[in-house]
């Protein structure tokens, strides 16, 4: 997968998943407002759509397509051990920062393999499939940016990936705002803030 790798100083690795129509590039900025000493992991998505990058293939805004997903959250958990050996960092402490797009793989991440992060920063995100029992997420601290009038993630997707999250054993931090799906500055101290008080 294409990406960009920058050593930090810490042991911490920070995954970052653009939205749709973004690049490895995107997320960039955000990483040194949320830890300054991590390593940085920042990963373009493989499927084209209208020319736009995505992690993985939907059927139409907001309904996925769940076996590309799955295919495509396989592709990257083996990307990401990958990766680790490649660059010599631990696996086992990587934390996903993920938008819109970017965030509904990651959560897939957390719905297929169990340790696969050690932690996530949500911006946006939607339940990634229904009707799956989930793997053991206890402790596994979860930050949701969420927008109360966000046209593409209405607020019930994100009371149901909590409420799911949370019957999993993860413990789940919501932060709402009123901006639609606009990933916003406030939003992005917020997680900082989190990401300091919980990793």
């Amino acid at each position: 997968m294409k990406h960009i790798f920058k050593q930090g100083t810490s042991d911490r690795v920070l995954l970052l998943l653009h939205g749709t129509g973004g690049t490895e590039e995107d997320l960039l900025p955000l990483s040194g407002l949320i830890d300054k000493e991590a390593s940085v992991l920042s990963v373009r998505g493989n499927v084209s759509e209208n020319g736009m990058s995505r992690f993985f293939k939907r059927l139409r805004e907001g309904v996925f397509d769940e076996e590309d997903l799955v295919e495509r959250t396989n592709e990257l958990n083996t990307f990401l051990s990958e990766a680790a050996e490649e660059y010599g960092f631990d696996r086992d402490k990587v934390v996903a920062v993920g938008y819109s797009n970017g965030a509904n793989i990651a959560g897939s991440l957390l719905f297929h393999f169990e340790k696969s992060l050690d932690g996530a920063i949500l911006f946006h995100p939607m339940v990634p499939r229904r009707g799956i029992k989930l793997p053991d997420l206890h402790g596994l601290p979860v930050f949701i940016g969420a927008g109360e009038n966000d046209p593409i993630c209405p607020a019930q997707e994100t009371d149901d990936l909590t409420e799911l999250l949370e019957g999993a054993g993860a413990i789940v931090t919501n932060y709402w705002e009123k901006m639609g799906h606009r990933l916003t500055e406030a939003e992005v101290r917020e997680a900082a803030n989190w990401y300091k008080e919980q990793l």
